[in-house]
Formats: structure tokens, sequence, C-alpha cells
């Protein structure tokens, strides 16, 4: 290994040795400090991908600093420290304070960033199944919640189904290519003829198993039972985090320089149309917060998997653009559930009826998100519609577009009955209610501005995304 394959992996060894202090730490200090040492973990490790340039290939680790990996391993070690901030106050109320949690965070975080630096299917396939795995724990983690534990034991079967159709699918495509390196497997695959059948079959499986991940239709239906039956940050953590790197691995995969990729066309336009309205639909029916937000993530995931069918650098910028939007809306929404969350958690809609009055800064943070959520401006989320409806206007998918235009109007009757509900004239819901932290209100007040800021202000996000890709 040489100095330069060290200064690769320092991130990556940065995480993974503050997920190991985190729990070596957790004999000798209470559970309240490890939040700190887990979040000091995650920053540094984003500091340090944000000062490493573009470095070449590390031919024995299978990861590369890319800027493609660099913008994401920023991305997700601050999703990471946002989703332990919001973790810190809940999991005392439901007595979890223990050092298993912050560590689990960060090991599904080092998952992610292994994912994004891949370059060979090995290594992604590996990152990608890390960071499924630490949320198999996360899932069941507040045990005295028969429901948190019933989301573990159905996402663990739906998990291990889809990690075998994804492997299964890379190991045809390495039985057809003869090749683990990314640039050289995916090579013989895009070409004017098509893929090989036995390398087309493998992306039959492959496309599966990542449906799956970013619960698109007809893969979604462990979504609703896991956001509702999950502790809130860690619905938080897993909309985001998750379905950002499962796509990051898409993008890997699937370059928007390839030439030939049209055989992956009609799948993503059936994944796509199918997950804009059958979530949006589903969400109008729905009367617990959490599982109406979990069918409108299926219906976001459809409008990002909109933008990869135009297989253009536009619809691929696009793509991270909306990913970065939900990322910090979802923090926001879930981030100020789990505040609201005391001894009696609330879970239906009106349960937060009068909390915009009772409760002006959670409250305002809710509206805030779901403003952005229906793609409302200023919002970073009608930035991210935006430009996900123009990629495939300009690629030629008028039908799809306009299809996920109209869903996207649907979608703002349910997001806005919520923030009528939360301003209604009463004034205080019958449970009472915990007292707002100081980790929360960083954690909140740091993905409302960016709500507000990427909104207004956009161009130099999209510039940055622009030289990623």
């Amino acid at each position: 290994m040489t100095l330069v394959d060290l200064w690769i992996m320092m991130p990556f060894l940065i995480i993974g040795a503050g997920s190991l202090a985190v729990l070596i730490g957790g004999a000798f200090l209470p559970g309240r400090y490890l939040t700190g040492v887990g979040t000091a973990a995650a920053l540094a490790a984003a500091w340090w991908a944000l000062r490493t340039p573009p470095l070449p290939l590390a031919p024995f680790l299978g990861i590369a600093a890319t800027p493609f990996a660099r913008f994401f391993t920023v991305l997700f070690c601050l999703t990471a420290a946002a989703a332990l901030l919001l973790s810190h106050s809940y999991n005392r109320r439901r007595n979890m304070p223990g050092e298993e949690y912050p560590a689990t965070i960060l090991f599904a975080a080092l998952g992610m960033t292994v994912l994004a630096a891949s370059v060979n299917l090995l290594t992604l396939f590996l990152g990608l199944e890390a960071l499924t795995f630490a949320f198999y724990i996360l899932t069941a983690f507040d045990r005295e919640r028969p429901e948190s534990s019933e989301a573990g034991m159905k996402y663990l079967l739906m998990g291990a189904t889809a990690a075998a159709f994804i492997a299964f699918g890379m190991a045809l495509i390495y039985a057809g290519t003869g090749t683990l390196e990314l640039t050289a497997a995916m090579r013989p695959v895009f070409v004017p003829g098509g893929p090989a059948p036995l390398v087309a079959a493998g992306w039959g499986f492959l496309l599966v198993g990542i449906a799956f991940k970013v619960s698109l239709v007809p893969a979604h239906l462990w979504t609703p039972d896991v956001y509702q039956g999950s502790p809130p940050p860690v619905t938080a953590f897993l909309s985001t985090g998750s379905k950002a790197a499962a796509f990051a691995a898409l993008l890997l995969l699937v370059p928007a320089s390839a030439t030939g990729a049209s055989f992956l066309h009609a799948p993503l336009w059936v994944l796509s149309f199918l997950s804009m309205t059958v979530g949006n639909l589903a969400a109008l029916r729905q009367r617990n917060l959490k599982r109406m937000l979990a069918y409108s993530s299926i219906a976001h995931m459809g409008y990002v998997a909109l933008a990869l069918t135009t297989g253009s650098v536009a619809g691929y910028v696009a793509v991270v653009l909306y990913l970065v939007a939900y990322t910090v809306t979802n923090l926001s929404a879930f981030g100020a559930i789990a505040s609201l969350s005391g001894d009696a958690p609330l879970e239906n809609i009106d349960d937060f009826r009068g909390i915009g009055r009772s409760r002006p800064f959670r409250g305002g943070m809710i509206a805030l998100a779901l403003f952005s959520l229906a793609g409302i401006p200023p919002t970073v989320g009608f930035m991210g519609k935006f430009a996900v409806f123009a990629a495939a206007l300009r690629g030629g998918e008028t039908v799809l577009a306009v299809i996920g235009i109209l869903t996207a109007v649907v979608s703002v009757y349910y997001y806005m009955r919520v923030v009528v509900v939360l301003y209604s004239s009463e004034t205080e819901p019958a449970a009472s209610l915990p007292r707002l932290a100081l980790p929360e209100t960083v954690a909140l007040a740091v993905t409302g501005l960016s709500i507000l800021l990427f909104g207004l202000f956009p161009n130099r996000l999209l510039l940055l995304i622009e030289q990623i890709m």
C-alpha cells in the first residue's frame, strides 16, 4: 500500500475508527457523550474528503478519490452527522442511550462512502450491503416497541432477497464480461448492438435489487411498514442516505457518457411511471404521517428514475440535485417529528394539530419540509423538480414528464393538508411534548437553512454537480 492509497482511504479510516472508538468508549463514557464522538468523526471524514484533490486509482483497494466519490462522501457524512444529532435526545427519551446506535450509524456511513468511491463490482456490492446490514439493526433498535422489531424483520427478509438479486446479477455480468472492474465490465454492455443475453439477464436481476433499495414500484411494499415502525431518526437516515447511495450505484454503473444503453430505457420508464402514480395516489389515503411520507418517498424516487431515463448529462445532474434536495428535506421532516416524539410518539396526522402554533420552530420545520416535498418555491424541492422535468422534456420524455407534473400537482393536496392541521385552531395536542434540545436545534436549523439557500441560490450547487459528472 502506498501513501496515495492511504490518502484515498483516510475518510473511510476516520469513519471506521470513529465507529470503533464509540464502541470501545461505551465501556467508559455515558451514552450522551458518544453522539458527540460519532458526529465529530463524520464531520472530520467530510472535511478530509473536501480537501482531498482527485487522485489516481488505488488498484489494490478497488476505490478512487474521484470528484464523484468526494461529493457523495461529503453528502453521506453530513447526513450521518445530522442523523446522530437528531437521535441524541430521542434515544435518551426512549431509553436507547447505548454506544451501539451511533456506532451503527457510522458503519452505515462507511458503507455509503465505500460505495461512492467504488471502481469495481465487488467493492460496490460490499459497500451497498454494508449499509443495508446496518439498517437491519437500526430499524429494529427500539426493542420496547413491537412495531420496530416487526419493521426490522420485514426489512431483513426483503433486503436479503434484494441482495441475492444484486449478487446474482453482478455474477452474470462478470460471467459475460470476464472482469469486475466497472469501466471494463460496462464497456461491452453499452454498445450499439446491445449487451449479450447473459449480461442483459444480469442487468435485469440488478435492476430488481436496486429497485428494492430505492422503493420503486413494484418493489416498494416494505417501505410504509418500515418507515412507520422504525424510530423517526432512523427513518430520516434510511430515507435519505440509503436512497442516495443506491442511485449513486446506478450512476456509477451507467455513466452519462454511455452509448447503447437503450435496453435500460423501457424498464426505467415503467418503474418511474408506476412509482410516481402509485406513490402519490396511495399517499392521498393515509392518515398516518410517517406512512404518508413513505408513500410520497416512493413517488419521489419515481421522479429521480424519470431523470435517469433521459441518459443525458442534464438528466444525471438533475438526479444528483434531486437527491441533495430530498436529503435535506427529509432530514428536516423526520427530524422535527423525532423531536416531538416523547413517551407517546406522534403518529397520525391529527396528532400534529396545532403544533405549528404551540411549537412554532418545529412546526415550521415540518411545514417548510412539506413545502419543499411539494415542490413549492423558493425551496430546494422546487429546484429539484424543475431540473428533473426540464431534463425529461429536453431528453424527449414528454409523456412521462407530463405524467410526473400531474402527479406532482396531486401531491400538493396531501402535503398542504398536513400544513393546515399544523396551524389549526387547537394549540396543544393531548400528549405532552418534549423540549427541544441543542443538538436537535442545530440539525434542524442547518437543514432548514439548506432548504431555503439551495432553493434561492442553486447555481453553485449545480456547477459543483456538473463538475462531478
